[in-house]
């Protein structure tokens, strides 16, 4: 059974808190926050659950085997380094650093005190996320052309990271991941609107081989929540709708074809096919707890996570690079 601190019972930190209890291979411990409310509130839930306001109590504590980190991103790689430091396994929330650098120093940690490292890209642990790999990597699309992904909603305003870093990052996982390879360039696009300071509407634009593209389009000022990614190939179409309760995934027989020959241009016409929509089904399961239970089979079993330390730090190179492009109006920046 490892034992588990958690550092930060805020917006996310229940979550945690309540999947690392409820598996086999978990058990949570203590919790820290400087919120004594929040604390008494996690009191309440769990009984016998020891709680501080000083997270050096979790990462000093001998019989902790796991710390997880869900606290704002400034404080990530302060309490991520720590834990390392102390020879913890260290979990934390995406992103998992502010700086490349930070990263890069995490990823040197864990590899010199053999511990393992992992980020919080959730997604990647969905069922449907998985699923359109596996359609992806069937060739059924055909040669990917572009993606086009949509992460908006009615705040939660950040004070620390602009609306790139804070809703970015889920997207970005996902499509390296479906793609299994990274942008060659990036550029981004924001504007404040709220706060002067941070950016709460931006745009990102990754580049691949194979004059492959990606948009990423995010926003803390919309009327609605929408989750929603469109995957366009040579031969089928596939959107993705997360906030959709069923039927996340549908897969569209449409596409343009070109004519094999033609002697003048009066005679080029492009073909449009309009085929059927197919609904793949898709399992059930709550993430966040395959992915908690994944981190405890890679510590057992001395496995690799699938959201390792790397996966993070490709992520953090992306929005490194597009806050970079933001700074530099727009400047399209190798990643």
């Amino acid at each position: 059974m490892l034992k588990v601190g958690v550092i930060g019972c805020g917006y996310w930190g229940p979550n945690l808190i309540r999947n690392f209890i409820q598996l086999n291979g978990s058990d949570v411990v203590r919790v820290a926050d400087l919120d004594q409310d929040r604390l008494k509130h996690m009191q309440n839930l769990y009984a016998g659950i020891q709680t501080t306001t000083d997270y050096k109590e979790i990462i000093l504590d001998p019989e902790i085997d796991i710390v997880a980190v869900a606290t704002p991103v400034k404080t990530h790689f302060t309490f991520g380094k720590e834990a390392l430091m102390a020879k913890k396994h260290v979990f934390i929330e995406k992103p998992i650093a502010a700086s490349v650098s930070q990263v890069e120093e995490l990823i040197d940690l864990a590899q010199k005190n053999k511990r393992k490292l992992m980020v919080g890209h959730t997604f990647e642990y969905t069922a449907a996320v998985r699923k359109m790999k596996e359609i992806i990597d069937s060739g059924d699309l055909g040669e990917i052309y572009y993606i086009s992904s949509q992460r908006l909603n009615l705040g939660l305003f950040q004070q620390d990271i602009n609306v790139l870093w804070d809703l970015a990052p889920h997207d970005i996982s996902i499509i390296l991941y479906l793609l299994g390879c990274e942008p060659e360039s990036v550029s981004a696009i924001g504007s404040s609107h709220i706060n002067p300071a941070i950016e709460d509407v931006a745009i990102l634009t990754m580049r691949f081989p194979n004059n492959l593209i990606a948009f990423i389009q995010t926003s803390w000022l919309d009327p609605d929540k929408i989750r929603k990614m469109t995957i366009v190939g040579s031969k089928k179409m596939m959107v993705y709708d997360d906030v959709q309760p069923t039927e996340k995934i549908k897969i569209y027989d449409k596409g343009v074809e070109l004519p094999q020959h033609y002697d003048t241009f009066a005679e080029f016409h492009y073909s449009y096919k309009y085929g059927d929509i197919i609904i793949p089904k898709i399992e059930g399961g709550e993430p966040i707890r395959t992915e908690l239970k994944h981190f405890i089979d890679c510590i057992n079993n001395d496995k690799v996570p699938v959201s390792d330390g790397a996966s993070g730090l490709r992520v953090i190179k992306i929005l490194e690079a597009a806050q970079n492009s933001i700074e530099k109006n727009h400047k399209n920046v190798l990643v």
